[in-house]
């Protein structure tokens, strides 16, 4: 187990020693949520927020046939939008933030996603969260994600002892090499669905115990 008092240095090869881990565990680690353009992405990752990636692609692919680029949103009956999207949950929510993002993206962006942090959080449903989740997925920036899971695993590795995201975001981006961001942030997110699971985490089965001050269970 690792200690929890190590220096500077120590920490930052232990976190590359976790990085080396995670590409062992799941070398083709990725975003979950089917999709097939940046829209489809950012669309998927609104309606994700309290729900399973596994129930929103079930709900997508009726939906993005449904409404197939900005201006079906930005046009969209809210009733009808709100039924499609309801098994995700907090479906009124939704249903505003995809009609407003429509909206945005037609007025302001020509119908397109933007390619930039400053400019998607902006937009209606997007926060910094959902803009990584698309930089680094799509556009290829690197780019950190910052979810329940990253944020669990973060803390339980030693990574990090803050709870924001935003700072766990900033701390991650300076501890790590922006050549991982993304893969991190895929594969931290698997490895608290199989392995590191909130209320039991699964510490004698875990390929990253080595590198781990968690206690066991």
């Amino acid at each position: 187990m690792a200690d929890r008092r190590e220096t500077k240095a120590n920490h930052r090869a232990r976190a590359l020693r976790i990085v080396e881990g995670l590409q062992a565990l799941y070398p083709d680690a990725g975003c979950a949520l089917h999709h097939s353009s940046p829209l489809e992405l950012l669309v998927a990752t609104i309606l994700s927020a309290q729900c399973t990636d596994e129930r929103v692609n079930r709900v997508t692919p009726d939906l993005f046939e449904r409404y197939p680029d900005t201006r079906a949103y930005a046009g969209a009956n809210r009733a009808e939008l709100e039924e499609r999207i309801r098994p995700t949950g907090f479906y009124r929510n939704k249903a505003s933030a995809l009609i407003g993002l429509g909206q945005a993206l037609v007025e302001h962006h020509r119908g397109e996603v933007p390619a930039s942090m400053d400019r998607l959080v902006e937009l209606p449903g997007v926060g910094r969260k959902t803009a990584n989740v698309v930089l680094g997925t799509w556009f290829g920036d690197p780019a950190i994600t910052v979810d329940t899971h990253v944020t669990r695993l973060s803390n339980r590795l030693g990574l990090t002892a803050l709870k924001d995201a935003v700072k766990i975001e900033f701390e991650l981006r300076d501890l790590l090499p922006e050549k991982h961001w993304t893969f991190v942030s895929h594969a931290l997110i698997l490895h608290g669905r199989r392995v590191c699971k909130a209320r039991k985490p699964g510490c004698n089965e875990c390929g990253l115990r080595a590198e781990c001050p968690f206690p066991g269970t």
